[in-house]
């Protein structure tokens, strides 16, 4: 089944509206939101965020650049464009997810109750899956055989790239001092920052 679910790639809304919050504040505005956006908006964003974060992360998603990030009206952002996991990735020194500056900034900055609503979900989301990790790497066991390429690439190491980032060898509380540096590193990544506006100019002199 194929569902077609309305969005804009978050390059495109920061190109044509100049941030996300402005994107926001454009199709559901609200004075007594965040920022002047409707409550529920800014929730269901952080969450999605905080969700995406986590799993690009455990699955090593590469290849993140913000016309891989789509954005509704009503706040969902999702990835798109799987062509690299576990951790291959066509660009140098990638983060460990995807959470750049203007991302951030559509929760109102690193200072702000809202950002740091974001990194407890992520806390959370990310001690909910370590629970389940013999489920889900059995299910990524039963896949080494799928001809899908990056499993392919390395078959025998599949399951034990992703048992990696679970990092089972931590308890919750040195798990969640985990996901905290993994957030600190990928916000600060220069690296990315600079790969994105290569990135964006490569898509300007191929239009």
């Amino acid at each position: 089944f194929v569902q077609y679910v309305e969005s804009s790639a978050v390059a495109e809304v920061l190109s044509t509206e100049g941030s996300i919050l402005n994107f926001f504040r454009k199709h559901h505005p609200s004075e007594a939101g965040p920022y002047g956006v409707s409550a529920d908006v800014m929730d269901t964003y952080i969450r999605s965020c905080a969700g995406y974060c986590v799993i690009t992360y455990l699955l090593g998603v590469g290849d993140r650049h913000l016309d891989n990030l789509l954005l509704t009206k009503d706040g969902n952002l999702f990835h798109v464009d799987f062509g690299y996991i576990l951790g291959r990735d066509p660009k140098p020194l990638p983060p460990p997810m995807k959470l750049s500056k203007e991302m951030v900034e559509a929760m109102g900055g690193v200072n702000s109750e809202h950002y740091q609503t974001f990194r407890k979900q992520c806390y959370t989301a990310f001690l909910h899956l370590r629970r389940h990790a013999d489920v889900i790497l059995h299910l990524f066991s039963l896949m080494v055989d799928a001809n899908i390429p990056d499993i392919a690439l390395e078959p025998d190491k599949t399951v034990r790239k992703v048992q990696d980032k679970f990092r089972l060898d931590l308890s919750d509380e040195e798990a969640v001092g985990y996901m905290q540096n993994m957030i600190d590193v990928s916000v600060t990544a220069v690296m990315a920052a600079l790969v994105e506006q290569l990135h964006k100019f490569a898509q300007y002199w191929r239009r």
